[in-house]
């Protein structure tokens, strides 16, 4: 990555299908899938599928700053998931699925907390936005055979509201 590049992390349920959108917006370089949010050093997928690791499923969105502002991709990612969902996202369930934004500069931090702010007040939704504001924490990267899931089987994301 270069230095105009910047990152968010974002979890937003099940992985596959908020990689692929994230992968489908202009500006975004990369995303990978990983996991963050939990006290186990280096999880599998497995581990962090038993709900015991603390972690959550998260993109880690690397963009161009010049053609994509971190305001652009929050608006995705209220538009990918139920934000008022608590510990899951349609039939997957478990805390591993919470809807999370992890910030790391003071200028996300403001921007995802006046963003869900906008979102509560917008009233779209009849139930409180449960998606927590997190200081980014270390980033553990998921297996390869999870990265570009859906796109290495030619499946089109279903993970869109």
């Amino acid at each position: 990555m270069n230095d105009r590049h910047e990152t968010a992390i974002f979890g937003a349920g099940c992985f596959w299908g908020v990689e692929e959108a994230f992968r489908r917006i202009e500006g975004v370089v990369d995303a990978t899938v990983g996991y963050t949010g939990g006290h186990t050093a280096n999880p599998s997928y497995q581990e962090v599928c038993t709900g015991r690791t603390g972690h959550a499923e998260v993109v880690r969105v690397a963009f161009d700053p010049a053609r994509v502002s971190y305001r652009q991709l929050l608006e995705a990612f209220w538009s990918l998931h139920d934000p008022t969902q608590v510990n899951r996202q349609g039939p997957d369930v478990g805390s591993q699925y919470r809807s999370l934004i992890l910030v790391s500069s003071p200028e996300q931090a403001a921007a995802a907390r006046e963003s869900k702010a906008a979102l509560e007040a917008s009233g779209q939704f009849p139930r409180p936005i449960a998606s927590e504001i997190e200081e980014a924490g270390p980033f553990w990267t998921a297996e390869e055979d999870h990265q570009r899931y859906l796109e290495k089987r030619g499946l089109w994301s279903c993970h869109t509201r």
